[in-house]
């Protein structure tokens, strides 16, 4: 206990010195810091673009057919993970449709991180991850890595699709180490990884994810956090340890739990899916966590010093009458999107799994320095209505046994936008309603973008949380949309990248098919935008003739 004492005042006297990095010509995380804001900082950014051809038998690219494409590098048959770039490296999960190593041809299914070079998209090493014995209620068939890591220096860190949270050494085997603790790796050939450490949250926190782990972690100082993707059986229905942790503040160095936190306990209403953002608020280092339960919670990120979690606040994003239910028609929802931190104030949106479709959403401002239940309304009985009901799975309040919710005095609620009744007919129509999102938001200039589940993409006022336009892409959005140039870029299920101008008036600037789905986030580093389509990553630049690299055939 002593040594675990020591280690983790070291740990906490670098993270609260930490501060926000500039942007920077790298990208080295899911919206670029912990605040989780992706606004890279770059000129020059291309409106036009073509991805060029593919041989469908061979799955060459023809380069004579693209324009402003750098380059090209073949990921999976389906690829979610977000890219981020460092040190001359781009990383991105997928799954392992292509067949990169010679030990695991493309009809083995596996989850894959994968390092290319930035400059040509050259294949350097593959993290492969087997599939879990246990299937799809753990290990989804094909979906692979679902989460972006987190880079620096010489070292990676990531959720793997076991529920390992794993640590990389960015060169591979190429350097002729072997990195430990970790040092039983089946092969250090210069295409495999190097794992540095490796925390497994099944066996060791008893953690069993619904489907697949999808965190994209981040960090502050040592302090690495991570939802841990605990979930329900695959009945729906029962968790099978809803004691296990949901958020976990791991040492980044050697993978030792500092603190864990079990908050929506039995109240998981499906899986928990999103990640973590963080902040120095008012001097108190804050960890934020969307929560399976669609409650958002702050904590001291540097726990209580014994292995427990700080609380600071919680927020109900579901109204309190909503009710959860199965097959897609609830309107109580959890999150998926990740927290952002602007300007001093917390920004989420409620989601769902995509497979249970279409729905109503809310999209939330928080302000982070209150404490307690800081949720706008609080449930209470009838009968004692100075005393808050406990947190509920399915529905806060049942009106029938005399619950009601009433205002809550304490609520941190800055704005809030389920949608704006634009014509002023007393109902929200399709255009004019948030849905469920699995997107996150991005601000800039005051102006705040998101997109929804349903295909609509929304632009507010970012102090008030009023629309200023809402533009229907007509296929669902999985992804969020990157802001650089005086633009805003946004991906959708069909392909499709629509480009607007940054502005209060909604100006389409162009729409780019890349040839199939888009489930990612476009990203900019080193004045390169780069986009992952299902199947392919495309480094797209101004100008770019296509690079001739070491893999080419």
């Amino acid at each position: 206990m002593r040594f675990f004492n020591i280690t983790f005042f070291i740990v906490v006297v670098l993270a609260t010195s930490f501060t926000e990095p500039t942007c920077g010509e790298d990208w080295n995380q899911w919206g670029g810091s912990p605040h989780r804001n992706n606004v890279p900082e770059a000129t020059g950014m291309p409106t036009e673009w073509e991805p060029g051809d593919f041989d469908y038998e061979t799955g060459q690219w023809n380069a004579e057919t693209s324009k402003n494409i750098a380059w090209v590098a073949a990921l999976g048959s389906q690829s979610y993970g977000n890219p981020v770039v460092s040190d001359g490296k781009i990383f991105v999960g997928t799954n392992n449709g292509n067949g990169w190593l010679e030990r695991y041809p493309a009809k083995v299914d596996l989850g894959c991180l994968i390092a290319f070079d930035s400059s040509d998209g050259a294949f350097l090493w593959q993290d492969s991850s087997e599939k879990l014995p246990t299937g799809r209620v753990h290990d989804w068939p094909l979906q692979g890595i679902c989460c972006a890591p987190l880079v620096e220096g010489d070292r990676l860190w990531y959720v793997s699709s076991r529920g390992e949270v794993k640590c990389l050494d960015t060169e591979g085997f190429r350097d002729g180490e072997n990195d430990g603790p970790f040092t039983e790796e089946e092969t250090e050939t210069e295409t495999e990884a190097d794992v540095v450490w490796v925390l497994n949250m099944m066996t060791t926190l008893g953690v069993s994810q619904h489907n697949m782990c999808s965190c994209s972690v981040t960090a502050a100082g040592d302090l690495l956090f991570v939802h841990t993707s605990n979930g329900v059986d695959e009945g729906h229905i029962n968790l099978p340890n809803p004691n296990a942790p949901s958020f976990i503040c791991i040492d980044k160095r050697d993978g030792k739990v500092l603190w864990t936190d079990a908050s929506p306990g039995p109240n998981v209403l499906h899986g928990q899916w999103s990640s973590p953002g963080y902040a120095e608020v008012e001097g108190v280092p804050q960890v934020f966590f969307g929560g399976g339960d669609g409650w958002i919670y702050g904590f001291d990120a540097r726990g209580d010093g014994n292995g427990g979690s700080k609380l600071l606040w919680e927020f109900d994003c579901n109204p309190k009458e909503s009710k959860y239910s199965l097959g897609g028609r609830a309107d109580r929802n959890h999150i998926i999107g990740t927290p952002v931190f602007y300007n001093g104030l917390v920004y989420i949106a409620v989601g769902e799994d995509p497979e249970h479709g279409e729905g109503v959403g809310h999209l939330w401002c928080i302000d982070p320095t209150k404490r307690g239940d800081t949720s706008p309304e609080i449930a209470v009985s009838l009968a004692d209505p100075n005393t808050p009901l406990p947190h509920r799975r399915l529905q806060a309040i049942n009106s029938e046994e005399g619950e009601v919710a009433r205002p809550n005095s304490n609520s941190a609620a800055i704005w809030h936008y389920p949608g704006f009744d634009a014509d002023e007919n007393g109902k929200l129509s399709f255009e004019e309603t948030m849905h469920r999102t699995c997107g996150t938001v991005t601000i800039k200039d005051g102006l705040l973008f998101i997109a929804d589940f349903s295909g609509l993409f929304h632009c507010l006022d970012v102090q008030t949380g009023k629309p200023y336009w809402t533009y229907d892409m007509l296929a669902a959005s999985w992804g969020s949309p990157l802001i650089v140039d005086g633009k805003v870029y946004i991906g959708d299920e069909d392909g499709d990248v629509c480009i607007f101008d940054l502005s209060k008036k909604m100006n389409l600037i162009t729409e780019i098919n890349m040839g199939n789905s888009v489930y990612t986030t476009p990203i900019v580093a080193n004045d390169t935008l780069y986009i992952a389509n299902r199947s392919h990553l495309f480094a797209i630049r101004e100008g770019a003739e296509p690079a001739k690299k070491a893999d080419d055939n």
